[in-house]
């Protein structure tokens, strides 16, 4: 393991996030369009904390949506300054809590603060730690060439290319197929 629990977790989010936009989603569409679907993916994800469902936080949700994918390719040092950045912005105070079924962990925010400030916190308090340990290379865009999906490479050998097995098998029969022809 490279990163804690909460790390690897709230990085899936983000991933998770920016991939429904229609460069990156399973369907081609933006699959963040109402309330309902983000309510659906915060159930899958376990998000935690306030939620109004209305179409500002959706609204506010997809505008953190778009500076989390950029913030996704920064090179270190400037993900470092986006970092502290957010982190001021929200006047992010970090704290041990446990909560649910998940043991000891760092929420930077209050669980009732606005959804899409507690998506940037966590995603900016996880980015922390992979900054410090110099692990920005871990941060990928899918390898294939009709896919814009974020992921969190977690390999040993940092080998991973693609966001799905569906992207690596999709890659894998067109380049048989160009051999092949």
């Amino acid at each position: 393991m490279f990163f804690t629990h909460d790390t690897e977790a709230a990085l899936g989010f983000v991933a998770a996030l920016a991939d429904t936009v229609p460069e990156a989603s399973d369907s081609g569409d933006d699959e963040l369009t109402t309330p309902a679907e983000l309510h659906a993916l915060l159930d899958t994800w376990k998000y935690s904390g306030r939620r109004d469902g209305d179409d500002r936080e959706l609204r506010e949700v997809r505008d953190a949506r778009a500076r989390l994918r950029a913030l996704w390719l920064l090179d270190r040092d400037d993900a470092a300054d986006a970092v502290n950045a957010l982190l001021a912005e929200a006047r992010a105070l970090p704290r041990l809590v446990r909560h649910d079924d998940i043991d000891w962990h760092i929420h930077a925010t209050e669980l009732d603060a606005p959804l899409a400030r507690r998506i940037l916190v966590e995603a900016a308090m996880a980015l922390v730690d992979v900054i410090r340990s110099d692990q920005m290379d871990r941060l990928r865009v899918c390898g294939a060439d009709d896919c814009e999906g974020l992921y969190v490479d977690l390999s040993k050998n940092a080998s991973r290319r693609f966001c799905s097995t569906r992207c690596g098998n999709r890659m894998a029969v067109r380049a048989y197929r160009a051999r092949t022809a």
